[in-house]
């Protein structure tokens, strides 16, 4: 997965929620463009869900992104 596929997913118009695939088996909801923050780096990222908790997510252990309708962006890897 690279930063320029979740770009694509964040910039997309309209927005569609997508799942976040995390190497430990973890599926993370982004509900809402405004509910995803990225690092000035570009490396880590910050998913709020809508009871105000959130994940700190490491772009390095994303495995996938899946939008909703079933489009699926894997790593380079897989």
């Amino acid at each position: 997965m690279t930063v320029e596929q979740l770009r694509r997913l964040y910039e997309a118009e309209p927005f569609s929620p997508f799942l976040i695939h995390l190497a430990d088996g973890r599926k993370i909801t982004v509900r809402r463009r405004e509910f995803l923050a990225t690092s000035p780096s570009g490396r880590t990222i910050i998913v709020y869900q809508p009871d105000d908790s959130f994940n700190i997510i490491d772009l390095l252990l994303v495995t996938s992104l899946e939008v909703k309708n079933g489009r699926r962006f894997k790593s380079r890897g897989s």
